[in-house]
């Protein structure tokens, strides 16, 4: 009896083993039948992605090179001196420095995208195509505020890409990239889409999409396609410690490409929307200051004299919720919407002052040259208290320079004060919850009719930048 059951025992367990080797034969073979095939999107767009090689002749001058130094020995001097033409009075000579990228076809005549940075001032731009012909290129035009660049080839029948929309692209939606990183042509890369409308540092004019697909020098400029085969993206930057890949990259939206492209065609400059006010974000207490429940829009931290937000009534203080309709969740959404608008044409802003909501009408401007379109102040500015600062009145040459009426200066402040504040000596505050400041007793009147432990805003200049702090009241 115990070795049947012994038997018994065994069989059951060949029984189990069997069974869970079953399910996960099945499992992987499931697994495997549902992950992404890039086959026909590569076959189908490679033919239409493109090598781009930049160089530019630069001039070197020996009297300022460090060969030429009195720390090198005369002998070392000389021999590098034979380098340089003596013939020339200016003693250089020029040398081309090399510039590789990738880029795509984007109409059948020639005309290719890249970015701005990988031709940006050369003077010969050749381009390789994938069956390794290579053709000389014309700069159309470049934007180096969208880092996008317009090439022109001579050509007919040029392969092609067809062009995609972000409206539908999600978080966790696989896309691939094609290009030559370090040189290896025709690279594909894959992953995932990380994050939609990214605001990077100085960058305000492009809601770049974050993905985690392997970007390296020589992919700037190629593009990012969906599953469907379609560009969403131009690949342009990536965020390293190391100068390569780690995990995250960021690409232009095809959105913004087609408009750049567009304009570039057409007028060879692009021409961008401007609304003529300085904004920064709202956090968790400028929102509390505000009377607002959360965080959200564009704090107006200064409006230029003159331009399409002061014509059309804006104000210091004002927070922008909607622009043309789009809600504005953060500050870095505004520039691009901004940007991209038509110019002369007019635009609902919808706005929230002294707690209350306004629709302003604003006719959106040409940018001008050297403008910024809404430049960020940003500063993460801690909880703080009154306690610890003293305060003077500012003398005429101070209002004038800033163009003031009036305010008060921070004298002194503890260290403690300024550490978990953010204030600093120097500041200049001129509005306290949008009330003029004008004077040391205005400034202690406000500060006792706010009562302790309310939130206020506090709008000071500093360097000459206005800027909103958050100010938690206490004794």
């Amino acid at each position: 009896m115990r070795i049947i059951s012994t038997a018994t025992h065994i069989l059951n367990s060949f029984k189990l083993i069997f069974f869970f080797s079953l399910v996960f034969i099945w499992n992987n073979v499931y697994a495997q039948n549902n992950l992404p095939d890039f086959t026909s999107v590569v076959e189908k767009n490679i033919p239409a992605v493109v090598i781009v090689n930049a160089t530019k002749n630069i001039q070197s001058n020996f009297n300022n090179s460090p060969f030429n130094s009195p720390e090198v020995p005369k002998d070392l001097r000389d021999y590098f001196g034979r380098f340089f033409d003596p013939k020339n009075n200016n003693n250089q000579i020029d040398r081309q420095v090399p510039s590789f990228g990738s880029g795509f076809i984007l109409t059948n005549d020639g005309y290719i995208m890249t970015n701005n940075h990988v031709v940006s001032n050369s003077d010969e731009i050749l381009i390789t195509l994938s069956d390794q012909s290579v053709l000389e290129a014309t700069l159309i035009g470049s934007d180096s505020r969208s880092d996008l660049a317009l090439l022109k080839v001579d050509g007919r029948n040029l392969p092609t890409v067809s062009i995609g929309t972000t409206k539908n692209l999600k978080v966790g939606e696989w896309v691939l990239a094609i290009g030559s990183p370090f040189g290896f042509d025709h690279t594909v890369t894959a992953g995932i889409v990380s994050g939609k409308q990214r605001k990077l540092p100085n960058e305000s004019y492009v809601p770049y999409i974050q993905t985690d697909v392997a970007i390296n020098p020589g992919n700037s400029g190629g593009p990012l396609f969906n599953l469907d085969g379609d560009v969403v993206g131009v690949n342009a930057q990536i965020y390293s410690r190391t100068g390569g890949f780690m995990g995250v990259s960021f690409a232009i939206p095809s959105e913004t490409m087609l408009d750049v492209f567009s304009q570039l065609k057409d007028s060879g400059k692009v021409s961008r929307g401007w609304l003529g006010v300085f904004i920064q974000e709202v956090d968790k207490n400028l929102a509390k200051s505000f009377g607002m429940k959360k965080p959200m829009g564009a704090v107006v931290a200064k409006v230029l004299k003159d331009g399409p937000a002061s014509k059309s009534g804006l104000k210091q203080g004002d927070i922008i919720l909607k622009f043309d309709g789009k809600t504005i969740k953060k500050s870095g959404d505004l520039p691009p919407m901004v940007g991209m608008s038509k110019i002369n044409s007019s635009v609902k802003v919808e706005i929230l002052r002294n707690k209350q909501t306004f629709t302003k009408l604003v006719r959106i401007e040409e940018l001008p040259t050297e403008e910024n379109i809404a430049s960020m102040q940003q500063q993460k500015i801690n909880k703080t208290q009154i306690s610890g600062i003293t305060v003077s009145n500012i003398n005429e040459g101070v209002k004038r320079d800033l163009n003031i009426y009036g305010g008060v200066k921070i004298d002194s402040v503890t260290a403690e004060q300024s550490n978990n504040s953010g204030i600093k000596i120097n500041d200049i505050v001129t509005h306290i919850n949008n009330k003029p400041i004008y004077n040391t007793k205005d400034f202690q009147n406000k500060i006792q009719e706010i009562g302790v432990d309310n939130y206020a805003n506090f709008l000071i200049y500093r360097n000459s930048n206005p800027l909103y702090l958050a100010i938690k009241i206490s004794k």
